[in-house]
């Protein structure tokens, strides 16, 4: 940003925080293991008040002293709170988690952020947040897509979008699974169970209707996932500068009302989805 000399008010940045950089003391990081290659630096979870203050200091510092988040977030509460080894354990990281928001909360109220979120590929866990602190925006991955749009989810964006919460929602390819990917939601997956095989029938007739109708899948999923009440933003892969105009023109293009008509004769969306 700073060599294509872009000023700082034009510029949203958005910083997850919870993991502090730290010295690499092992032949390689001790998280994610056999994920990375080539780091320099290890890195450390802190969710906790003192924990989010260092770790948004931290990002600032490595982003150069010149850009700063205007958006912050716990990263991927879920997963930290799926490491609990007991429901004691669960109540103490719940706690650390609400510790962490309220260092958020002082951020926004000091002005040095302007809205704070939370992501995390479990909504209930975003729902059971937001019944103990107070949210500007929600992130949903892997959660309100065109393959899975359960009503309980339905009826709570609808109830944050009544309290003005805005929603961006993310990994809507399951992971790159719906547009011909291997991972279905970050795992591998293989026609080798019956719960398997009914996912890899839901692609192919969904990728069949998608050619009957000449779309294309991508634009199907990111269609559909803006449907929903609340919906902002839709977070797609930009790491390829390659995929920018086709990110784009995935968001802009129009999808035929008759491919909706036939994605719920097909049994694909549910027949009683109400935003189509």
């Amino acid at each position: 940003l700073e060599k294509l000399n872009i000023a700082p008010e034009d510029v949203v940045i958005s910083n997850k925080l919870g993991w502090k950089r730290t010295p690499l003391l092992t032949p390689e990081p001790t998280f994610e293991q056999g994920v990375w290659m080539d780091l320099k630096n290890d890195a450390a979870q802190d969710i906790s008040y003192d924990g989010i203050m260092h770790c948004y200091d931290q990002g600032n510092q490595l982003l150069g002293g010149k850009y700063f988040p205007q958006l912050a977030s716990v990263h991927d509460p879920d997963e930290y709170l799926n490491a609990a080894t007991s429901t004691k354990d669960r109540d103490l990281r719940f706690a650390q988690i609400v510790d962490a928001y309220k260092a958020l909360a002082d951020l926004k109220s000091a002005g040095k952020v302007k809205a704070v979120g939370v992501g995390a590929k479990n909504w209930k866990i975003i729902e059971e947040v937001s019944k103990e602190v107070t949210l500007d925006w929600v992130m949903f991955a892997n959660s309100m897509t065109i393959m899975h749009h359960p009503k309980d989810l339905l009826d709570f964006m609808q109830s944050l979008h009544n309290k003005q919460i805005s929603i961006v929602n993310s990994a809507v390819f399951h992971a790159g699974f719906l547009i011909g990917g291997k991972f279905f939601d970050y795992r591998l997956i293989q026609p080798d169970t019956e719960e398997n095989k009914a996912i890899f029938k839901w692609r192919e007739d969904f990728v069949a209707l998608c050619t009957k109708h000449g779309i294309s899948p991508a634009v199907a999923c990111v269609s559909f996932a803006t449907t929903a009440p609340g919906v902002v933003s839709i977070a797609l892969n930009t790491s390829n500068p390659k995929h920018i105009k086709s990110n784009v023109d995935s968001v802009t293009t129009q999808v035929p009302a008759e491919f909706w008509v036939d994605m719920k004769a097909k049994g694909l969306i549910a027949n009683e989805y109400p935003y189509l």
